[in-house]
């Protein structure tokens, strides 16, 4: 695993990208930064860090995905990854919001953003954006947001954390064939908000309750709604309300 690391970027996934088509990398190259300038979130939201304080990374995968129907395999994959180290790390009462938002009790505390591009040769490469708020203590005007230091009133180790989760990242795409059944499950069964009835809103700004099932295999939140049916919602078409 190649680590590369940097003081200030405009975005890691922007940098990774970017040398990624000017040179063969190899896989599961990372880039961190103890700043990024213009962070990326779904949908064109902004991630923003204290510098130095959290974990920014994002890492080169390819040769996991052949099919472009099973790219939400990789976000299990790595969502679950997360949650599995902030668990040794005894980081309590973690869940993961649909798609990839990572949550400690209902403060999100992290975010992933894949972004996959597809080769001549058919090929599919991704590259996997991390936000993790390690340190950072001051969420002024975030009233939804934490981190590991503030739920458990202590500093953590950055560098440790990386390392741990690139581990389990590799683990979990290299097992996959193996354990996507058990992955699918775990991925379920941690999903934020899973089985409680909650309150959502549409792109029309309609709300309406509903309970979260699961998530197809094409990465659509699965919601029973209040006529006993379950309708499949992409992430511009819904929005939980909490």
């Amino acid at each position: 695993m190649k680590v590369i690391k940097l003081d200030a970027i405009d975005s890691t996934n922007e940098f990774l990208k970017g040398l990624s088509n000017k040179q063969e990398l190899e896989n599961f190259t990372v880039v961190t930064a103890e700043s990024q300038t213009k962070g990326k979130g779904q949908m064109g939201a902004v991630w923003a860090s204290e510098a130095s304080k959290n974990l920014i990374m994002s890492v080169l995968i390819k040769g996991f995905l052949s099919d472009i129907c099973q790219i939400y395999n990789l976000n299990i994959a790595v969502s679950l990854a997360v949650i599995e180290v902030l668990e040794t790390s005894k980081i309590p009462d973690l869940s993961i919001k649909w798609p990839n938002d990572i949550m400690s009790y209902n403060k999100k505390i992290g975010g992933i953003l894949i972004e996959n591009s597809i080769k001549s040769d058919g090929s599919i490469i991704s590259i996997v954006g991390l936000g993790l708020n390690v340190n950072q203590t001051n969420f002024e005007n975030l009233p939804k947001a934490s981190s590991l230091a503030a739920i458990c009133n202590t500093k953590f180790d950055k560098e440790e954390l990386l390392f741990s989760i690139m581990d389990k990242i590799e683990n979990n795409v290299k097992l996959w064939e193996q354990k996507s059944d058990f992955l699918w499950s775990n991925y379920t069964d941690k999903l934020f908000k899973k089985a409680v009835p909650m309150p959502f809103s549409n792109q029309n700004n309609q709300n309406f309750m509903g309970i979260i099932q699961g998530v197809s295999s094409v990465g659509k939140l699965q919601v029973l709604l209040e006529d006993d049916s379950i309708s499949e919602f992409d992430i511009k078409e819904i929005q939980m309300l909490y």
